[in-house]
């Protein structure tokens, strides 16, 4: 985990993801500590040390979105290593859980299509 000063002001909560691999068997764990998070405010989840993600990582990673927008926040990942933009982007998932910039985030009726999934 990663405490950053700013979180108090911004609301936004910095999270590492604290795991190399997130792939069936470590998406558990994940989800189990970050699930109050993004239920009681914003997340952004630093994804910079995971080097390999599998279904099971991407099914994660959509659950902590739909939690959070089903609560009224946000859920991003941040610092994407190449390989795992790679998969974001093979799935289409990337400009939704990655947005580059206030253009490429996402409207809010995709955000209502994803939590209804």
């Amino acid at each position: 985990m990663c405490f950053d000063p700013l979180n108090n002001r911004s609301g936004i909560q910095i999270e590492r993801a604290g795991i190399t691999e997130l792939v069936r068997g470590q998406e558990e764990s994940l989800l189990q500590r970050l699930t109050p998070l993004v239920r009681s405010r914003a997340v952004i989840l630093d994804l910079s040390a995971v080097e390999r993600i599998d279904a099971a990582g991407i099914a994660a990673l959509i659950r902590l979105y739909c939690l959070a927008t089903e609560a009224g926040r946000s859920f991003a990942v941040a610092h994407v290593t190449a390989h795992v933009e790679e998969i974001l982007h093979l799935v289409g998932l990337e400009r939704l859980l990655a947005p580059r910039n206030e253009q490429d985030a996402p409207s809010s009726s995709l955000r209502m299509e994803m939590s209804a999934a």
